[in-house]
């Protein structure tokens, strides 16, 4: 998804060209992940000439809201307390980043 974010529409080929080098992905597993993507109703496709070019249909901001969703449901009971109590306990989170939470939580204690 990021690389159909980054470059619009793309060919199978042109979105495993755009992968990092240390991915080194063959065709076919970029290739059932798009389908798998497209089934979902993430992405689709039109055909140009004999090739496919996809197209992302969500975009990043929903995507990640949905799979934030899934983990918290997946991993943490639906306990989004839990996911941030999980991420608070984690030693690599930089004081710049307790900073901004801590900011987020004050203003969002403001409008209750």
């Amino acid at each position: 998804m990021e690389v159909l974010w980054n470059r619009g529409p793309s060919t199978v080929q042109q979105v495993l060209e755009a992968l990092p080098p240390k991915n080194s992905l063959a065709y076919n597993s970029v290739l059932t992940t798009i389908r798998i993507l497209e089934k979902k109703g993430h992405v689709k496709h039109i055909k140009d000439g004999r090739a496919y070019v996809y197209s992302p249909l969500v975009g990043r901001k929903e995507a990640t809201r949905f799979e934030i969703r899934r983990l918290v449901n997946r991993f943490f009971g639906d306990s989004h307390e839990q996911l941030v109590l999980n991420i608070l306990e984690d030693r690599n989170v930089s004081e710049k980043e307790l900073a901004r939470l801590r900011q987020i939580l004050e203003q969002g204690g403001k409008r209750s």
